[in-house]
Formats: C-alpha cells, structure tokens, sequence
C-alpha cells in the first residue's frame, strides 16, 4: 500500500540534492513524495548547521508538525541532516515527538528504518558511512526533473577551518568514483536537464584515483563540456586553495562553464585568516581573481564574509571594508560569527555584539551598493537566460543568466528549457525583471 512523505530542508544545495535522493530511495518501499504536509505517513526535517539558531529552528519546526498532527494518526517523525549528525542523541532526549535523527551518511539505511519502525522506539543512526551510502545511491536511479540539476560530487572536508562545523558532520574529504557521476549526469539528461550543478563542502578539492590516474573537477568539467544536451555547467562551494591550475585553464577552453565564481574569502585581513585557520591568504585570493579575469574579463566572483570573529579589531575590520571596496562582487553572503559546538572557535570570546551589529550593517551597505549597481548594468539590455519553470498564478517565466541572477519575466511556457533573450526593463538587489525580445515587439 502506496504511503506518503514530506520532506521539509533547511540549508544549502547540498541539503536539496540529499532531499531528493531520500525521496529516490523511498519510493522503493512504496513512499510517495507529496507536498501536502498536512496528511503524511513520514515527516522528515532534513536540517541544516551552518547558520546561527539552526537547532532551535528544528525544535520549532516539530511543534509545529505536533500541532498539525494533534487529532491525526502520527506521521513517523525523522530528523536528518548536520543538526541531526551534531545533536544526535541529545535530540531525542530534549523531543519526545521525534522518532529517528539520522546523519547525512547514513541516508542508504533509511528504508530498513522505515520499515522496521516500532511506535516508542527511538532510533539514532550518525555513523560516518558515505562509501556505502554512494555505493547504494548509484543504484538508485535519480528522478530529478529540473532544467536545473544538482549533482553531488564530493562531500565533507579537511581543512578544518576553525569556526566550521562540515568536518564534524559531513566526516573527512570523500570524492565519489568519477564513471559514477558521469552515469547519474547521464540520467539527469535524460530526464530534461539542460544545466548540471556540481556540489561539494570543498568541491574544487574533488581527486578521485583509480590504476595511477587522477580524476578532477577539471576533468569531469571537460567531460560534461561534450553532452550536447547540457547548455550549462557549474559547481559550488569551492575553496581558494584548491583552485588549482587546471581548473582555472577551464574558464579558457569550456564553452559550457559560466563565467560565474563563487570563492568564499571569509575576510579581508590576513591575520583574521590565520585565526580562522583559512590555509589562504588575501594576497592568494587576488591573485586568483586577477588571473581568472585576464582568462576572462566577463568573469564575476560572490563570495562570503564572516563579520567579527574573535579577535577581530576595528583595524582587521577596516581591511575587509576597504578589501569589499576594491571588488565589485555580483553577489555575498555576510554574517556575524556564531559559534558552533565542538569547532575550535566556539570557546573563544566574542567580539561585542552591538560592535558586530555595526559593523555587518556596514559591510552589507557596500556589498549591496555593489550588487545593485551591477544589477543595474543590465537595465535595457538583453540577457542569455536558461529558462527553468513557469511561476504557478503569475503568468510568468523564471531563469537564471550566466551570473545566476534570478530572472522573472514576461514569455511563453514552450520556453522552458531553453535560453533565450530577455530585454532587462528593472530591477531590484536579487532579482532582474524583463521581456523576451518577441514580447517586446508584440508590444511596440
């Protein structure tokens, strides 16, 4: 008998690719993904522990899954994700109401727990098993339909920054088998992707090796360059350390990668990299940007900033203001440091946070000025934008350019899947708006 499942995910990509690989797996017990989380067999938090409150976040979100349910049978409850690879035991302790937390590694053994479940059993699964999680997935065929697909490559990390909590529940640097991805790239193909999205905690740090030879990201990149389906290629988070030579020669010789990089630097002060245990420098970071824009000048770097780790004074402030300056990022993401059990940093004194609150509001006050300047550039101009889906009521389309701007505009649904033109007429922070060129002349 067919049952139902709804998965709530918090975070980032990586956390949406391991959402839809879990409905993958469980429709081969007779679970089927709905969207209505008011009548649902299986409820499961797929969390994650990046961002500041990220646990309360989780216990909110079961309240209120308990109040759903109060005169309904009980959907067996599951946490899984970072939060639930850090807190573990703990979770079940402090929530009666949830049933399994289940670690990132070990999502290959949901089925069995599924079905295995007793009412009043609690069960933890948090072991570092990510050969054999993959080993399960790569036959387990990928039902991703987007135009726009992820694809995880690699998973956990080994640069143990001091503030970062990945290497505690992602586990060590895994690189899946090279002919493995290629095989589930295919897949995704075949069910319409136009654009593949290459995921990792460290991305650029994939090195899979088999019988003396080293596999890349540069490798599966050039691979990827020769499916003539595939209009689009990306990849994300990557690290300035590991951008090595051959991947930076992509950026000449692929056609299908964007000219797109995120490359978190975390802050503009070497000594407040040292602190962080960042294994770069600002110097190194320049250097980078300054080659891949000689490649390419139509290149465009976002990056992230951590705002008052401990220790930072009012001077290593003013060098990442004065380093945000002299970049004009596309896009950031910038936030005040918040400690994370078990991380190197969480016991270290913080910095005051009215200070902090200062100097985050100055920081996004010139990262934003910037986006939106950049954002503006585009106005009565036409853009290359992959067009991804239709927006439900509002008779519009939706895509990305090669900068992963958000895109809404005025066209048609045969669009979908393809790249079009779209004439930008304004546009806001995040997003720009227009018409294609055929709307246009249909209305002059």
């Amino acid at each position: 008998m067919e049952k139902k499942i709804f998965i709530k995910t918090f975070g980032c990509q990586m956390n949406e690719y391991d959402s839809n690989r879990i409905y993958d797996t469980v429709k081969k017990i007779g679970y089927l993904k709905t969207e209505n989380k008011e009548n649902v067999d299986c409820y499961i938090i797929n969390t994650c522990h990046i961002r500041d409150k990220a646990k309360e976040k989780v216990y909110h979100e079961v309240g209120r899954i308990r109040e759903l349910y109060k005169s309904k049978n009980k959907p067996i409850t599951i946490i899984t994700g970072c939060v639930a690879q850090a807190e573990n035991e703990e979770m079940l302790k402090r929530e009666p109401y949830i049933d399994m937390v289940v670690g990132p590694q070990s999502y290959h053994k949901l089925n069995n727990l599924i079905k295995n479940f007793e009412i009043g059993k609690k069960i933890e699964e948090t072991e570092f098993d990510v050969v054999n999680k993959f080993n399960y997935l790569d036959n387990t065929k990928n039902g991703d339909t987007n135009i726009s697909a992820y694809l995880t490559i690699q998973e956990g990390c080994d640069k143990f920054c001091n503030f970062c909590v990945v290497p505690f529940t992602r586990g060590p640097e895994y690189s899946r088998p090279f002919d493995k991805i290629i095989l589930e790239a295919e897949e995704l193909v075949k069910n319409g992707a136009k654009e593949i999205i290459l995921l990792g905690q460290n991305v650029n740090a994939y090195s899979f090796k088999i019988q003396s030879k080293e596999y890349r990201l540069s490798n599966l990149i050039n691979t990827l360059e020769n499916f003539s389906e595939i209009d689009r290629i990306r990849y994300t988070t990557s690290h300035p350390r590991d951008m090595t030579d051959d991947l930076i020669d992509c950026y000449s010789l692929s056609k299908k990668l964007m000219p797109f990089v995120h490359l978190p630097i975390q802050s503009g002060s070497n000594k407040m990299l040292k602190l962080m245990n960042r294994k770069h420098t600002v110097e190194t970071y320049i250097k980078i940007y300054e080659v891949l824009k000689k490649i390419n000048p139509e290149i465009e770097f976002s990056s992230d900033f951590i705002i008052s780790y401990p220790g930072e004074d009012e001077s290593d402030f003013l060098e990442t203001l004065n380093f945000i300056k002299s970049f004009r990022f596309i896009n950031s993401f910038s936030f005040i440091f918040s400690p994370r059990p078990g991380t190197k940093a969480s016991t270290l004194k913080q910095v005051d946070y009215e200070i902090s609150k200062e100097r985050l509001i100055k920081i996004q006050e010139q990262l934003f000025l910037h986006q939106l300047n950049i954002n503006k550039s585009f106005i009565n101009n036409s853009v290359d934008v992959l067009v991804e889906n239709e927006i439900i009521g509002q008779n519009k389309l939706f895509g990305r350019n090669k900068y992963m701007n958000s895109v809404i505009f005025d066209g048609s649904k045969k669009d979908v899947g393809k790249i079009i033109k779209v004439n930008i007429e304004k546009v806001n922070q995040n997003t720009l708006f227009g018409k294609t060129t055929n709307q246009r002349e249909l209305l002059n």
